[in-house]
């Protein structure tokens, strides 16, 4: 660092270094990168973080098992839902408590239908990012009327509080079903007409293919996780090959980068894999839709009212709209955790970064943050 600031003050030097943040909108949340250029072209960006921490983690060892769950929203604000169900599990692994059917189904329509709203966003900014404004315009639409449905189930639109320790919250209002459905009916007709907006536009295509290439073997080793490891070609998803909740009962495709406007691990590839996830997120959806009627009523398991499990240490996971989230939770015999960690995609998401933007330009930052869909709070916590 100290590098860096005998180079800012040398006239002769050649190179620049910069702030590419942490107030730039570009940066999607309070994150700084400090860029070496060499004119338009980078030697590196390496992320500057720290700028949002809260201490939500120890915050989890201050509070009681059932306080910290509102907390967990604020691990990723834009897909709070399952900040909220990875937590649940954990805690429910340490009581050894079983989850009701409907709950789980609760579960999974909640996650998904918060998966495909946070996918508009994330997509939704990209363009926006690079230059087409309108895209974005197009996803709050859809995003606003999910919100909409979150709200009506329960009463909250950005951090929910909505499952709870051995179930949720509350159980469908009347009538949101059959409204959710016919949603989901216009939504499947948005993505084609989303594709033909912006997504196949070739100017858009050649802007993000080939560039902040991630190899596969590069996502797997800087533990790249959800969207931004199957963008490189892993086929890899919890739903599926670590099972959980409600998703045995589902049948849905898992998207893989395929390099289809350039190289497989390209900007667009990524960008890509979460347009096809939101259909397949409709698909879940409207399965769990139309067999939650064949689930017992139930939506909370019996969970003492002081919530004091056995000493023991437990490991959570699940698929969040920004990839695998785990909780790593130790329990001493009291009703405080002994030890609360979050382990997040953005996270691991920020770690390559400093290895693939040398040669990009500057301009390329912005395409590879946006692909990457980090959001600040899930970097700093």
């Amino acid at each position: 660092m100290e590098k860096l600031i005998l180079r800012r003050v040398d006239r002769n030097y050649e190179e620049m270094v910069l702030n590419f943040g942490p107030q730039h909108p570009s940066t999607h949340g309070v994150i700084n990168f400090i860029v070496e250029t060499d004119g338009e072209v980078m030697k590196r960006a390496i992320p500057d973080v720290g700028y949002l921490h809260r201490s939500i983690e120890k915050i989890g060892e201050a509070t009681g098992y059932p306080g910290f769950m509102p907390f967990t929203d604020r691990i990723d604000y834009v897909a709070a839902m399952f900040a909220n169900e990875g937590y649940a599990i954990a805690v429910e692994k340490l009581l050894k408590v079983e989850v009701p059917p409907r709950a789980q189904w609760l579960r999974a329509i909640s996650c998904e239908l918060v998966r495909i709203a946070s996918h508009l966003i994330a997509v939704g900014t990209m363009t926006m990012d690079i230059g087409a404004f309108t895209p974005m315009v197009h996803g709050l639409r859809e995003r606003e009327e999910i919100n909409d449905f979150i709200e009506a189930l329960c009463g909250a639109r950005l951090t929910y509080n909505y499952h709870r320790i051995g179930g949720v919250a509350f159980d469908l209002p009347e009538g949101w079903r059959d409204k959710v459905l016919a949603f989901l009916d216009r939504f499947d007709k948005f993505l084609p007409e989303f594709d033909r907006l912006i997504t196949f536009n070739e100017i858009y295509k050649k802007r993000l293919a080939k560039v902040a290439v991630v190899s596969r073997e590069q996502a797997i080793s800087y533990g790249l996780v959800g969207p931004n490891l199957r963008g490189s070609g892993v086929d890899w998803d919890l739903r599926r090959d670590m099972p959980y909740g409600a998703y045995p009962n589902f049948e849905f495709e898992v998207p893989v980068g395929k390099g289809w406007a350039g190289a497989v691990g390209d900007c667009f590839d990524r960008y890509y894999v979460r347009c096809l996830e939101m259909k397949e997120s409709s698909r879940i959806v409207r399965q769990a839709l139309e067999t939650i009627g064949q689930t017992p009523e139930e939506i909370m398991a019996k969970v003492p009212r002081n919530v004091k499990p056995d000493a023991g240490e437990v490991l959570s996971r699940v698929e969040s709209a920004r990839g695998e989230m785990a909780y790593y939770v130790v329990s001493d015999g009291t009703n405080k955790a002994y030890r609360v960690r979050a382990r997040t995609g953005s996270f691991t998401a920020m770690s390559i970064i400093e290895d693939i933007s040398g040669g990009l330009m500057v301009a390329d930052l912005v395409a590879l943050i946006s692909s990457l869909d980090v959001v600040a709070p899930e970097i700093d916590r």
